[in-house]
């Protein structure tokens, strides 16, 4: 009541304001001029408030009910826009190059509509959780020793610009392949009999079987998802990246080969397959697709002689198509309205101006064209399929939700678990004591119980309650039984994953030694058996490489049998001293213009 009086006596004072401009003089613009202004800050407030609201949503997404928080987030918005109708038509002729994913009439609707849906947010938190990646993996920590020299040779050919987007480009690519586990095109695993697919889609088909958001949420992927990451963490570090394809002139199909990276009128290269920048002439530093073009040795070097042979020559990436790794919301006049009006820690890159993107890649030599890249649409398909054949038979369902449900299964040690792994993707790793607040360090110890207790889950009815294990009316003890070995099963999987990710932010607080240790003592037990042992592999040697130990890193990077063996050989080629030869020196070939240099 009282709130109410005080509304009623500003309106009227406001009034009574307003009346005494009016009968003192004919001072209409002033009276105007005063109420529009108050207009304005009324509707700033209101969409600051609502812009807030659908942010706040976002940071604490994975600790929501993910139907109401979709919901919630796209009423904020819809709000917001109520004050600021979008403005704009969608761009999209260039949508056409994947029309046969998205017809026009869908991609009409999906770029051009002028409110805010529940689809929308899974654009909304895939930028937002990239640009939080970005915010702390961008630092002179996260640089890669073997680049260090040749970046500063660098600074005196860029301008501070141009030096500051390839130094994070850098660093954003060794964050991925470090923290990205190699995973190869074709995966070896049993599946159930596969459901009826549209587009030739096959189970646990390359690139395409999981989202880039999936891909960097459970830590693991291929050569094809691992690009996509990089790209995404390159969009919100606003660095034009792309992949490159080369396209076969008998039937048009498109070999994605590397992801290119555009610096001022330079396209850099990196080879997430390889996971390693293609490097340059000499190989000193990071090449450019003009000199790959030009110099045959700068492709002939990607060979391991006697190991492996890279699959491209030269005269294989003379013409390149630049593939775009957007999805409709993308190029959306609503996604940039929006993006113009978030400011300080809300900024994060919404919309991408394809057009002017692809103008300033037609301009590059090698650059044949711009389109669209399917895999996007096809990882979108691919997840709406599974769900909908899961819906319909229990064996996929079971096979589909149980291979990731120590991350995403909705229990308690697996929303720890997640809880752990949205802190640790935001760079937040230690504890605040003053705000009761957990980081991801804690809430990965927590989930590593000793194996006793595990054993224990069949007879302890607490930890069967802890766990989420829970005997119900008329289940046998065979079918009970059963529930419980799988329950131990996931939380011996939950317990080798946390270790591995405690491992890596031990790299990232440049604690090298101890991360070594954990590497070496806990991820790589033999009695700890886990998908992660090439990966902690890898980063064992990166670690040992900031320890100074190069002759161990390079010995691990030889390990025979890694799925990411041709890539780690070439970076333990990298490390050897140049005066040096080794048994993987390179032999002089007859398009040679002279010897190279042993290595």
């Amino acid at each position: 009541m009282v709130s109410r009086c005080h509304r009623a006596i500003s309106c009227g004072l406001l009034a009574l304001c307003l009346f005494s401009l009016t009968g003192c003089s004919d001072d209409t613009e002033k009276v105007r001029e005063i109420q529009a202004q108050r207009q304005l800050q009324m509707q700033s407030a209101s969409q600051e408030d609502h812009i807030g609201e659908a942010f706040d949503l976002l940071s604490r997404l994975v600790e929501l009910n993910d139907a109401k928080a979709r919901r919630q987030i796209t009423y904020h918005l819809n709000r917001w826009a109520e004050t600021r109708p979008i403005q704009g038509v969608a761009t999209t002729e260039m949508l056409g190059t994947v029309r046969e994913l998205l017809p026009d009439e869908e991609a009409n609707e999906r770029t051009g509509r002028t409110t805010f849906h529940p689809s929308d947010v899974d654009h909304l938190r895939d930028s937002y959780l990239f640009r939080q990646i970005v915010e702390w993996v961008d630092r002179p920590q996260s640089d890669d020793l073997l680049l260090s020299e040749w970046l500063t040779t660098k600074e005196a050919e860029l301008d501070e610009e141009s030096m500051a987007k390839l130094r994070t480009a850098t660093r954003l690519f060794d964050w991925t392949i470090r923290n990205v586990a190699f995973e190869p095109l074709k995966v070896e695993e049993s599946t159930p009999p596969p459901p009826a697919l549209p587009f030739n889609l096959q189970l646990l088909g390359a690139g395409y079987r999981q989202t880039n958001y999936k891909t960097v949420w459970r830590g693991i992927g291929d050569s094809l998802q691992r690009s996509g990451v990089f790209i995404q963490l390159c969009r919100q570090a606003s660095i034009p990246a792309f992949v490159l394809a080369t396209q076969s002139t008998e039937s048009g199909k498109l070999d994605p080969w590397c992801v290119g990276v555009l610096i001022g009128e330079e396209v850099y290269l990196f080879e997430p397959e390889l996971s390693t920048y293609i490097p340059g002439p000499d190989q000193l530093g990071i090449a450019t697709l003009e000199q790959a073009r030009k110099d045959p040795s700068v492709l002939r070097r990607l060979n391991v002689p006697g190991f492996f042979d890279y699959r491209l020559t030269r005269d294989d990436i003379q013409q390149c198509l630049a593939l775009l790794n957007l999805m409709p919301e993308g190029v959306s006049p609503r996604m940039k309205q929006l993006e113009s009006a978030l400011t300080g820690d809300r900024r994060m890159q919404l919309f991408t101006d394809v057009d002017s993107l692809a103008e300033k890649l037609d301009q590059v030599s090698g650059i044949a064209g711009v389109r669209f890249w399917d895999m996007p649409l096809l990882a979108e398909i691919y997840e709406e399929e599974l769900a909908k054949a899961s819906e319909r038979d229990p064996l996929i369902a079971f096979w589909y939700m149980s291979r990731w449900a120590i991350l995403e299964a909705p229990i308690g040690m697996s929303q720890q678990l997640a809880l752990g792994r949205w802190r640790h993707l935001h760079g937040e790793f230690g504890d605040i004591d003053e705000e009761n607040f957990k980081g991801a360090r804690s809430l990965y110890l927590a989930q590593r119980p000793p194996e006793f207790e595990i054993k224990d889950l069949n007879i302890d009815v607490d930890l069967q309650q802890a766990y989420g294990v829970r005997r119900d009316l008329g289940v046998d003890s065979d079918t009970f039984n059963l529930q419980v070995a799988q329950a131990q099963a996931m939380m011996r999987n939950g317990k080798r994953t946390a270790t591995y990710w405690i491992s890596l932010i031990k790299y990232e607080e440049a604690e090298f030694e101890t991360a070594a240790s954990w590497f070496t003592k806990r991820v790589l037990n033999e009695s700890q058996r886990s998908i992660w042992e090439a990966a902690a592999r890898y980063n064992l040697a990166r670690s040992l490489e900031r320890l100074s130990q190069i002759d161990q890193a390079v010995e691990i990077y030889k390990t025979d049998g890694d799925p990411q063996e041709h890539g780690n050989r070439i970076r333990a080629r990298l490390l050897t001293p140049r005066t040096s030869a080794t048994p993987e020196a390179e032999t002089p070939t007859s398009d040679s213009p002279q010897a190279d240099t042993p290595l």
